[in-house]
């Protein structure tokens, strides 16, 4: 999106270029493309996207004056190209509009229309080219103060930030995409390393662009700038699977975000999980892909996030959820309870004293109809020691188990060992 970057690679092609140099058919069709391109990327840019249609207009002036005065209607189609460059310039919102106009006229005052090269005034000038220019007027000065907030170069970086943030809702409630996302490229090449910025970048992108390239390239760029943000991983990851990206593509950027460096483990266990929602998402797509899932990779992949976070998390809820998440796949997806019941014996032996991975796995147990597992399971846990008042939690947990599901037998036996 940089204007200085884009007019140093269209003068570099213009003079090394040969196909360009030597203005041939498909050296103009090549060099207009690349002027188009400019102009999506940048020549919105309020403050300096003129040097761009500046440089556009040149290069067609240069090609005007290449044709033989003889050929009348070649020197017609070429002043009309020229021509029209100048409306749509004038039909857009650039800090420099007002000479704009007046080279406008100048020019035209060359090619034998009268008008007057004095003045800004309209006369002489189409209807629709006026009316589209009074509207890009209209639209600069409401941008006028926005654009000297933002260009304090006195300011603190914090106040320019949020400068950039209130100019950013502005355009965003304006409506046109283009250029808020040119106003965000602005941004982030003031601030490329704010993570906020471009969180909020990328929360615009997905929700107005979804799964484009643009989308993903921004998210690249996010991830090479600010490595550290947890967040703008997972998002990342998720903006692939909507991009229908290849699993080599999603695997690869899962493997680069497990190498950075981030704040909490927490911001490491969404990522797992993040990682793991997509397998199962494909998974359940099994048949309608070419490049098919085998349960084992998302197996394997829970395993590695057991191995790394369980020291880390022991006793907190994000392990429990990871693993209970865990125990259901394998039951639901791998058709393995051996495997399920494996995984929440894993949990106990790390986090036995804990309330919630007893209740847990015992609720699976229940689930699926296996009485005696978990009766079993309320023996083995009823006398432990839990925090707070869990012991009695579960205690009273497993009389309320016997006198749903158990007879009546079963049920005096829980309560000589609770209350006795």
């Amino acid at each position: 999106m940089s204007v200085s970057l884009w007019c140093d690679y269209l003068n570099f092609v213009q003079e090394y270029d040969l196909s360009v140099c030597e203005r041939s058919p498909a050296g103009l069709l090549k060099a207009r493309n690349l002027f188009e391109r400019a102009l999506t990327a940048a020549g919105l840019h309020v403050a300096e996207g003129s040097r761009i249609w500046e440089a556009y207009r040149k290069f067609e002036q240069a090609v005007f004056l290449t044709i033989d005065e003889s050929d009348s209607k070649s020197r017609e189609e070429q002043v009309h190209r020229i021509r029209n460059l100048f409306h749509r310039q004038l039909s857009v919102p650039l800090s420099n509009l007002r000479s704009i106009l007046l080279l406008y006229k100048a020019w035209e005052t060359e090619q034998g229309n009268g008008l007057d090269v004095n003045t800004s005034d309209l006369d002489g000038i189409s209807s629709h080219v006026a009316s589209a220019y009074q509207k890009a007027l209209e639209m600069l000065d409401a941008r006028a103060h926005l654009e000297e907030q933002i260009s304090k170069r006195d300011a603190i970086d914090s106040e320019r930030l949020q400068s950039f943030m209130t100019y950013l809702k502005f355009e965003q409630s304006s409506g046109h995409p283009s250029r808020v996302q040119i106003l965000y490229e602005r941004a982030i090449t003031e601030f490329p390393i704010s993570g906020d910025l471009w969180l909020d970048y990328t929360r615009y992108l997905d929700q107005i662009l979804k799964s484009s390239s643009i989308t993903r390239d921004a998210y690249y760029r996010a991830t090479r700038n600010c490595s550290w943000v947890g967040e703008i991983w997972t998002r990342y990851l998720l903006s692939l699977e909507r991009g229908h990206a290849s699993e080599k593509d999603i695997s690869a950027v899962f493997e680069k975000s497990l190498q950075c460096t981030f704040s909490s483990f927490d911001e490491y266990a969404d990522i797992f999980l993040t990682r793991v929602d997509g397998l199962r998402r494909r998974f359940l797509l099994t048949g309608e892909l070419e490049d098919a899932l085998d349960y084992g990779l998302i197996r394997d992949t829970f395993q590695r996030a057991s191995d790394y976070l369980s020291p880390h998390l022991k006793n907190s809820d994000s392990l429990l959820q990871m693993y209970r998440y865990w125990a259901r796949l394998e039951s639901n997806l791998g058709k393995d309870l051996v495997a399920a019941r494996g995984v929440w014996e894993s949990l106990l032996k790390i986090c036995g004293s804990m309330l919630e991975a007893w209740q847990g796995y015992i609720a699976m147990e229940i689930e699926m109809g296996n009485i005696n597992e978990a009766r079993s399971l309320y023996k083995r846990c009823y006398s432990k020691r839990f925090p707070g008042t869990g012991s009695e939690d579960m205690c009273y947990s497993w009389l309320r188990f016997e006198r749903e599901f158990g007879t009546l037998e079963d049920f005096d036996h829980a309560v000589q060992k609770v209350l006795f």
